[in-house]
């Protein structure tokens, strides 16, 4: 598997908003194992800046971030955390 480019999972929380974005996402990430890669499917905004933080604090490895379309930075991006 490429760190960058595979993931264990997927998630898309383009329609949800926060709170809800972070909690689905850590929801997902405690059901897995350590060491599997999740990607998630999430929206510029309040998503963009809380999940990865989030994500980060509670000492999970953020693999990439990237928007979708490199010419709308405000539209949705992928994230790919892997679970420590």
């Amino acid at each position: 598997m490429s760190e960058k480019n595979s993931a264990d999972l997927f998630l898309d929380i383009t329609n949800e908003v926060c709170p809800l974005t972070f909690v689905k996402t850590k929801l997902m990430v405690e059901r897995m194992a350590v060491g599997q890669a999740l990607e998630v499917r999430l929206n510029a905004g309040e998503p963009l800046e809380n999940v990865p933080r989030s994500l980060a604090e509670l000492g999970h490895s953020i693999l990439s971030l990237d928007p979708e379309d490199r010419e709308d930075l405000a539209g949705v991006h992928r994230l790919r955390v892997r679970k420590n």
